[in-house]
């Protein structure tokens, strides 16, 4: 596995998740600017990989957007990215390869690897226009980002690693990567840690990286239940790395054309995701050049398939139950 993150709280979780789970071995972990800067989302990821007892080296990357302005998240995660914690420095250096460099050889030199984006896809976007050969060795694209329900975290259409750089996006999911979608609608509802199931595990998993898990997203906790009105604590990135490690987790998924809004006004960095099939009933019928409602589809549906599997719905229990064992 290769992770691309903007570490901050929720993905610190995830990256735990995947450093701890006995099948998984995480071969890089490449940092990007979004949440936070890229050189506090470096040290956000070395800390956590030295919590871990591990070795896996950090690359850092785009300290950017493509083309846009940087726009970070500390309103949600602090003003470190950890609920204001204020770790002490980790003790190995970032690795002086750039993470672009890093993801295509590591993907060239291994085939089949899956790759797991937490943040802004800028990144890998910019590795697949180096280096378009990549995408083949690729077995899995585990995103987290968009909503295929169009409730957005950061404008009302949006989730916010998508609309942080849509550019970079719209790259990746044109691009022919497998991706899968495990949009931020997932983490909602019953997925969240309730205050009842937080205090269980401060009591039942009582280990270093529990209490680092839950003291590094008190500030997400207490924005998701003010300003979101979500039931507990909300962890979109270790969602999306359940789902990674355990594909079960999505027990609804379905493939279907999906772009990226970058121009709206009201609307930037929507995943559109063409839910009811309309362009690929009309590649299918011959209609699509005849009809010009789906002119703007016309670039992406001549691919011939459809771009990205959505998950449309999780297993709480059993991700929760996955989440548990990691962290013992």
């Amino acid at each position: 596995m290769l992770i691309d993150t903007d570490t901050a709280s929720d993905d610190a979780v995830a990256l735990i998740m995947a450093l701890e789970h006995p099948d998984i071995e995480v071969l890089a972990i490449t940092t990007v600017a979004g949440n936070v800067s890229l050189a506090q989302a470096g040290i956000n990821a070395r800390y956590t990989v030295e919590l871990c007892g591990h070795d896996t080296p950090v690359y850092a990357g785009a300290d950017r957007p493509l083309l846009r302005d940087p726009a970070r998240a500390e309103f949600f995660h602090g003003s470190d990215g950890m609920s204001d914690m204020h770790n002490p420095p980790p003790q190995r250096p970032v690795q002086p390869k750039h993470a672009v460099t890093a993801i295509i050889d590591t993907l060239r030199a291994n085939p089949g690897i899956v790759v797991v984006t937490l943040g802004p896809m800028t990144n890998i976007a910019m590795a697949i226009s180096q280096a378009p050969d990549i995408v083949a060795n690729v077995s899995r694209c585990v995103v987290m980002g968009g909503v295929a329900c169009t409730v957005g975290n950061i404008t009302p259409a949006a989730e916010y690693n998508i609309w942080c750089d849509p550019e970079a996006a719209r790259v990746c999911f044109h691009s022919g990567l497998p991706i899968e979608m495990v949009g931020w609608e997932n983490c909602r509802g019953e997925a969240n840690l309730t205050a009842t199931e937080l205090a269980q595990m401060r009591r039942d998993i009582d280990t270093e990286k529990t209490r680092f898990a839950l003291d590094c997203n008190r500030v997400g906790y207490q924005v998701n239940c003010e300003w979101l009105g979500e039931p507990g604590l909300a962890l979109p990135d270790p969602v999306a790395m359940a789902v990674a490690i355990d594909p079960g987790i999505c027990t609804r998924r379905s493939r279907h054309y999906v772009d990226i809004e970058c121009q709206g006004e009201l609307t930037r960095g929507m995943t559109v995701v063409d839910q009811l099939d309309v362009v690929t009933q009309a590649v299918r019928d011959g209609s699509l050049d005849q009809q010009d409602n789906l002119s703007a589809w016309r670039p992406l549906a001549a691919r011939g398939a459809a771009n990205a599997e959505i998950c449309w719905q999780i297993d709480a229990r059993r991700w929760k139950d996955l989440l548990y064992r990691c962290l013992r």
